[in-house]
């Protein structure tokens, strides 16, 4: 009898061990089945609550129509396949034979820079301990063509539906620790500088030659340098480093904005610290041609609609992005929460917080697989990019296809571009260059 029970209860065990690992099969197949969205699933204001695991509390919000800035009733996202954009292979080479020595140094003031940094990601598997700042670093140097030309249509909209819009011309260039095929790994007119930016405003007329220039340098305890060419004063002035948190161009966003990567700020001077890890929406495939064309997107948000691109799960990591305590006060951003690829190294989401915590803007910076002259596609900045603020009811938005039919350039296309070189270092790339924007 007593062996006839024990026989019962090893079966019944066996049966539960058997019932939990089917169960759990089931289980894990159902959660692959969601963490890989269809191609061709629909997201829209009615069903987008299914998804919401997939997006920012920003873009939540805007479904939710929380705040000012929020979705139309016809509003949709359309789930593509998912795009896998390796960068060349002289950047994967440089990280393989220069990523080990790369240390993160932490000065006495809380700011950090890094030793043994050539080319390439210079973590390439970032881990604890400081694996946010790595993260950070990680996204700093993500592979992106050396030179990026180029014009931008831009328009600033307030809630009543005033929008001032304005075309410039901008020149990215990266100067030292470069990684594409066939360049030396530091411009030999670098003289120190790591990475410039270039913006001169074109249209409207009475705006028109302002040009905003900012260098970074290798030595990353130096400040940036940001230097503002006024037209009507025929010279440029010097803005105080400590001015990051001034308006970019006419726009919402501030100095520490925009750049491709979707942060401007450095890494010498902020901690990031790891929120978690999420699979969001991005969007790396569009038809640039169609980004000039207001109407195809969605107002009055400015959001591009499926005729322009599909979106895909891209895996993320977050991170907590805060200025180090002894540069914090006055300082405009409490602190800025990003999504980073992990594939790419590229933010495609922000939500940013005031000093006092409060939430303020969003921004949306699509990178879209761009062809490259003499090498493989690369991400670039190529479609349209967004901000919103939530607090002032205000945005900010750039199509980087113009109406004159251009798009964004790439190394050897700047060389002839609207009819300029711009791969011209001296002109483009340093203080002195900017007297020559008048003749």
């Amino acid at each position: 009898m007593h062996k006839f029970i024990g026989k019962q209860l090893v079966c019944a065990a066996v049966l539960a061990i058997v019932a939990a690992l089917v169960w759990s099969t089931i289980s894990f197949a159902a959660e692959a089945e969601q963490e890989n969205l269809p191609v061709g699933t629909v997201i829209n204001m009615k069903n987008w609550q299914q998804y919401k695991q997939y997006m920012p509390p920003g873009m939540q919000a805007m479904f939710a129509g929380t705040y000012f800035w929020k979705f139309p009733p016809d509003f949709q996202i359309v789930i593509g396949p998912t795009h896998h954009v390796l960068p060349p292979k002289s950047f994967q080479e440089y990280t393989e034979k220069y990523a080990s020595q790369v240390k993160i140094v932490d000065l006495p003031d809380g700011r950090h820079t890094i030793k043994g940094y050539v080319s390439g990601w210079p973590f390439p598997q970032p881990a604890e301990p400081q694996m946010g700042l790595k993260i950070l670093i990680d996204n700093w140097f993500a592979y992106v063509p050396y030179l990026i030309c180029g014009n931008t249509y831009s328009g600033f909209e307030d809630r009543f539906g005033n929008v001032y819009r304005e075309m410039a011309t901008f020149i990215y260039r990266r100067l030292s620790h470069i990684g594409d095929p066939g360049q030396p790994l530091n411009d030999p007119q670098a003289q120190g500088m790591d990475y410039s930016e270039y913006v001169m405003v074109n249209f409207p007329e009475q705006a028109k030659y302002t040009t905003d220039l900012t260098i970074y340098y290798t030595d990353y305890t130096k400040p940036e340098n940001t230097f503002l060419f006024i037209p009507a004063l025929r010279r440029s002035l010097r803005l105080s480093t400590a001015a990051r948190c001034t308006p970019f161009i006419g726009s919402d966003l501030i100095l520490d904005d925009p750049r491709v990567n979707g942060f401007n700020g450095g890494f010498a001077r902020f901690d990031a610290k790891v929120v978690t890890q999420q699979k969001i929406l991005g969007d790396l495939e569009e038809d640039v041609n169609l980004a000039d064309k207001w109407n195809n997107f969605y107002q009055p948000v400015f959001f591009a609609k499926p005729s322009i691109g599909k979106w895909e799960l891209r895996d993320t990591w977050v991170i907590d992005v805060r200025r180090i305590p002894s540069q914090r006060s006055g300082y405009c951003y409490g602190k800025r929460l990003m999504w980073i690829d992990k594939e790419t190294k590229m933010s495609f989401w922000q939500d940013i917080y005031d000093s006092s915590m409060k939430f303020w803007k969003m921004n949306v910076w699509p990178v879209v697989i761009t062809k490259v002259p003499g090498q493989a596609p690369a991400i670039t900045p190529n479609g349209w990019a967004n901000q919103w603020d939530i607090q002032n009811d205000h945005l900010s938005f750039w199509a980087f296809k113009t109406p004159d039919g251009l798009s964004t350039g790439d190394n050897a296309d700047c060389r002839n571009r609207y009819g300029q070189n711009m791969d011209d270092v001296g002109k483009y790339s340093t203080a002195a260059g900017l007297a020559t924007v008048l003749r």
